[in-house]
Formats: C-alpha cells, sequence, structure tokens
C-alpha cells in the first residue's frame, strides 16, 4: 500500500514548471509516465480527493515518482513519448500496432535505378518517397508504377546482364520493355525513370500531359510505332492516375481523427486525397486513465510517429491542450508544416463526423451487449454520484387523456435489460383530474407502501429511479419517498425537442448530458421509451373496455360485430352518430336498428 502521505509532502516540493514525471511501483516499475505544464500541481492532483476506479488502482499501486523538469511544454512532449516508447507503462495508452510504415528508395546514383523498400530515410543520395501505407501496400504501387513504365522488377542486374539472355516474359506480356535488349539505352532508361519521380511526387497528370504530347508529335512526324508506344504508356499512366489511384489515394493530404468510448475506446483516422476517401485505421483498447483530451494527444503522438505518416492537416472532433507542440513536433519530422484544426461547420467538420460515427461503430463491432450495458452502468453510476452502478433501474411514466382513465407505468431493467416480470401498472385511485405530479407522488407512495408493508411483488429496491419527466417530476417522487421516511437516487429523463432523451436531471434542475456517451444515451432512451410505451398499452387498454361493455349491452351485437363497427367508424362516438343506412352497411338489417334505436332513443341519455 503507497505511503500517500509522504507521496503527497515529496509532490509540494515539486516546481511550478513544465516537465514528465514517472510513477513506480513497489517493485521500482515504471507504471506510468505523463506531463505536465506545472509539474507541482498535476502530481499533487494524483495523492488528494477522490479518483474513477482505474486511476484510484494506478494510485494505489504507486510507491514513488520521479521527475524530469523541462525547458518547455515541447520539449516535456517530446521526452513524454520518448519514455513512453522506451518503458511501455502498464497504465499509459499503448497503440499495439507500432511498426513504422516503409519508404521507396530510389538509388538515383545507379546507371539504372530501380525502386526498393526502406524502413528508414538515410543521408544516402538516394530519393526517398512516402511513406504510402504498410509493407504489400507499398509493395503494390512499386508493382503499378514499373509495370506502367517498363520498368523491370526482375532479378536481372543492369549495365551487367544487359545482352546476355533473352528477354523474360514480363516483356513478352508487355508489363517490361525489355531493358536487358541490346536495343534499348540508358538514356531511355533515364527518361522512364524520370517520369517515374513524376508519379511518385504526386505529378501524374503533368506527365500525362507530357507523353500526350510526345505521342502527338511523333504521330505528325509519321514515326507511328513510338507513337504507339507512346500511347500505351500514357493509357497506363492515366489509369494509374484516375482509375486505380494507386498513388494519389495511397498518401492523404488531410486526416480526419474520430475519438470514442464506450465498452471499450476506439480511434479511427480517415484518410482524405483531395477530398476523397483514401483509406482507414482504427485502434481499440481499454479505457485510458486521461482525460479525453490529453488520451486524443497520446494517440496522436503514437499514431504518427510509429507509421512515419504526416498528412498536411490533420481535423479533430474536439481541441487537445498541447495541440501547437504536436503540429509543431510533426512539423519537425516530416519536413512540412502540420496543420491541427477543429472544423465547426462544412466538408471538413462532415469528415470528422463520419471519423467519429466509424468509432463508434467499431466499439459496437468489437464488444457483446453485456460489455456495453456494465460499461453504460458504469458511467451512468460516475455521473450520478452512485455509491455503485445502477444494477436495478426503475422507471415510471404517466399517461391520461382528460379526466379518465390516469394511469402510470412501472418498468424494471436489471443490468441494462428488461425484466417484465417485475414490470407493474398503476391506476390513479385519489384524483379528480389530471395532474401528472399528483400522479407521480400516489404511484410512488403506492409502490413504496408494498415494499414496507412486505408485498413479495415489490420485494426489491431499486438502485436509481428514472421518472419521464423533468425537475419537477423528479421532485415529486422524492417527496412522496420522503413521507414514507426513504431516500433514492431519483432522476427525470429529459427529451429534446425531437423526443429523443438528451439528458438525465435531478430535483434540483441539475442536468447530466448523456448524448456524449453512446452507450449511456442508448441505454437510458431505450428505458424511456419502455416505459412509454408500457403506460400508453395500460391506458389505451382501459380506454377500449368502454365500447366494448356499451356496444355489447346492444342485442345481437357479440366481440365480431363489436370489433366491425370499431374497425368501421373508429370509435364509439362515430358509431353513435352513424346514420341507419351507414349502420346497415357493417350489420344485418335488423341488428343495424337495435343499434341505431339504443342510441337514438328520446329523453334518454347515450352512455
Amino acid at each position: 500500500m503507497a505511503d500517500i502521505a509522504a507521496l503527497r509532502e515529496k509532490a509540494a516540493r515539486l516546481p511550478l514548471l513544465p516537465g514528465v514525471y514517472i510513477m513506480k511501483n513497489a517493485q521500482g516499475e515504471v507504471i506510468y509516465v505523463g506531463k505536465a505544464k506545472k509539474l507541482k500541481n498535476r502530481v499533487s492532483s494524483y495523492f488528494h480527493g477522490d479518483h474513477l476506479p482505474k486511476v484510484a488502482a494506478m494510485v494505489d499501486k504507486v510507491q514513488d515518482f520521479d521527475v524530469i523538469i523541462a525547458a518547455t511544454e515541447f520539449e516535456a512532449l517530446i521526452l513524454e513519448n520518448s519514455l513512453i516508447k522506451r518503458h511501455r507503462p502498464r497504465y499509459n495508452i499503448l497503440l499495439k500496432d507500432d511498426k513504422g510504415y516503409p519508404f521507396l528508395r530510389l538509388d538515383v546514383k545507379s546507371p539504372y535505378p530501380r525502386l526498393t523498400l526502406a524502413s528508414r530515410t538515410v543521408n544516402d543520395g538516394a530519393r526517398y518517397f512516402g511513406p504510402f501505407g504498410a509493407r504489400h501496400e507499398s509493395r503494390a504501387i512499386i508493382d503499378a508504377v514499373s509495370k506502367a513504365l517498363g520498368l523491370p522488377t526482375c532479378s536481372r542486374q543492369f549495365p551487367r546482364d544487359v545482352g546476355k539472355e533473352r528477354p523474360c516474359l514480363q516483356y513478352q506480356l508487355g508489363a517490361c520493355r525489355g531493358w536487358c535488349r541490346e536495343e534499348t539505352s540508358r538514356e531511355e532508361y533515364g527518361q522512364a525513370v524520370r517520369q517515374l519521380i513524376l508519379i511518385l511526387e504526386g505529378r501524374g497528370a503533368e506527365l500525362g500531359k507530357e507523353l500526350q504530347r510526345q505521342m502527338e508529335e511523333a504521330a505528325g512526324e509519321l514515326r507511328f510505332e513510338e507513337a504507339a508506344r507512346l500511347r500505351d504508356r500514357y493509357r497506363a499512366v492515366s489509369t494509374l492516375e484516375h482509375k486505380q489511384h494507386v498513388i494519389a489515394t495511397a498518401r492523404s493530404d488531410t486526416d480526419a481523427i474520430g475519438f470514442q468510448r464506450g465498452a471499450r475506446c476506439c480511434m479511427s483516422v480517415l484518410h482524405y486525397t483531395d477530398g476523397d476517401l483514401a483509406g482507414k485505421d482504427y485502434t481499440l483498447f481499454p479505457e485510458p486513465l486521461e482525460e479525453d483530451s490529453e488520451a486524443l494527444s497520446e494517440l496522436l503522438r503514437q499514431y504518427y510517429v510509429n507509421r512515419n505518416l504526416w498528412p498536411r492537416t490533420i481535423l479533430l472532433p474536439f481541441e487537445v491542450e498541447d495541440g501547437e507542440e504536436i503540429a509543431s513536433w510533426l512539423g519537425e519530422l516530416s519536413g512540412h508544416r502540420v496543420a491541427l484544426e477543429v472544423p465547426r461547420r462544412g466538408d471538413r467538420a462532415a469528415f470528422v463526423e463520419k471519423a467519429q460515427l466509424n468509432a463508434r461503430e467499431e466499439i459496437l463491432r468489437a464488444t457483446t451487449q453485456a460489455e456495453r450495458h456494465a460499461k453504460a452502468l458504469e458511467w451512468l453510476q460516475k455521473a450520478m454520484g452512485l455509491p455503485v452502478p445502477p444494477v436495478r433501474i426503475e422507471a415510471y411514466d404517466i399517461s391520461n387523456t382528460g379526466d379518465s382513465d390516469i394511469v402510470a407505468a412501472m418498468t424494471v431493467h436489471v443490468e441494462g435489460k428488461p425484466r417484465k416480470k417485475d414490470y407493474r401498472r398503476f391506476r390513479m385511485k385519489t384524483l379528480e383530474g389530471p395532474d401528472d405530479y399528483a400522479s407521480m407522488r400516489e404511484t410512488i407512495t403506492r409502490r413504496f407502501t408494498h415494499y414496507l408493508e412486505g408485498d413479495a411483488g415489490f420485494a426489491e429496491l431499486p438502485d436509481v429511479l428514472f421518472i419521464d419527466g423533468g425537475a419537477e417530476h423528479a421532485a415529486a417522487a422524492e417527496e412522496a419517498l420522503s413521507a414514507l421516511g426513504m431516500a433514492l437516487p431519483v432522476f427525470g429523463m429529459v427529451k429534446d425537442e425531437r423526443h429523443r432523451t438528451r439528458a438525465l436531471i435531478d430535483a434540483e434542475g441539475r442536468e447530466i448530458g448523456i448524448q456524449a456517451n453512446p452507450a449511456a444515451f442508448a441505454l437510458v432512451g431505450r428505458i424511456q421509451e419502455e416505459t412509454h410505451r408500457f403506460a400508453i398499452e395500460y391506458h389505451r387498454k382501459l380506454r377500449d373496455a368502454v365500447p366494448v361493455s356499451t356496444l355489447e349491452k346492444i342485442p345481437g351485437v357479440g366481440e365480431k360485430r363489436r370489433r366491425a363497427l370499431l374497425q368501421r367508424f373508429g370509435s364509439l362516438r362515430s358509431v353513435r352518430a352513424a346514420s341507419l343506412g351507414e349502420l346497415e352497411s357493417v350489420l344485418p338489417r335488423p341488428t343495424a336498428r337495435a343499434v341505431y334505436e339504443y342510441f337514438h332513443k328520446e329523453n334518454e341519455p347515450c352512455e
């Protein structure tokens, strides 16, 4: 067990300077690394007050900590990333896929340069392009551009093997221009290499215009065989550039980031080139210690540094505290300016929303319903300030039309799932007119009076009550509980203008937004809709019982004819107002006359 008092005292002596702190357990292992603008404030916060369960578990294992003071926040950011990569602490976010993406290397010093893969750039005089994605994607790019320009992919060495053997199958298939033949020249090869560089620099359209010009020039000079070769090369380059998008979409200029918490957490990255979606990456991981802004900052650094991928613009769903430092750092690594933006409207905002949706969907696909429910209940516990996750939730709704048949419904959800055998219905007994608040007080009073009297049907107490309505409805439920000498957490379920659940609210009017947590949002919404459905169903059952009892008093009207009348006219009032001829269109003439006379007796009010 950590000596919290000693750790507090040590933290209190830290300076108010930027730096990195390193948490260690009893065995001296690094279990967490973090950075801070002010070390004293940040480190001290771990040893004061209550924390979320995962943070508390980490703090409980801290036996000691070290700090490294940095000259700037930028230096602290770089140092933190380096230490996390070295120690891979248990409680830090750690991306599992830390493989770097390869570069394409072109040895321009060679008389016959070829593209190869290189894990990193080196100052060796060669040209480096990319990275363009994973190794298999990079190999596909080499194959595609080599085929389009007729460059060799075989194992022969040039100029050593020129003229020694017959050309290989690639030449016969038209995929290579046969550089092993003596008829080809080094100057022609150099021209093909220059064209290759144009493609890899993203200047394929420029190359296409050049080839088209050369083709037209050769045709005009009646060099038809050369014009045909140029035509084939132009078509291959055009296909590469405009149809296959092998190069254009391999390296994005804009990345849209999604970050979501649910039963797990997910960061999704959508890669865009010239506004077109080119690819997607995502990473699932357990819920981090850090707040969203800090967690996303950590993920961005690991993702881009590990993959050697640096787009010019990174679109974020929300601000990160050290965004300027991250942009500066990535700019130094990439050699070009990298901008971090949080778009509010337009196409870029739509890109981010799509990335957010992808992150949510990946979480849903990767987790079971039980995991999602458990995570939603954990989140609700923290949001509502409950001592434990609310395993049993009881929800209440009032339904009425006019002055009659005021009813209430009680639904029960256990571990996020409906328990229909525990559902209950209440018909108001003490009210003379519609009053939702009084109806709620009566419902809660009756339900918990059953509990206090030992009624087995009401024996289980809920962890929390959800009331359909606002703060006043929650307050009415609390009043009823207080009058019985009981106290339970009570929250209203508030809907937006589209009648979708948007928040929980307590009797004091304090709102808890739930839309930011998809799992909790979905759970509370289902509970509210189910409770409303159950209340409406009971109310309709009572309301429909009135025409049943009235119509069946009439001779000749049984259940089948009653249903036919209500199906044809819609309500008892419409049946009463129908003419004899209209009734005869549904019933035999004697029965129709009996119904008509029943509702049109002189001086006798209809029921």
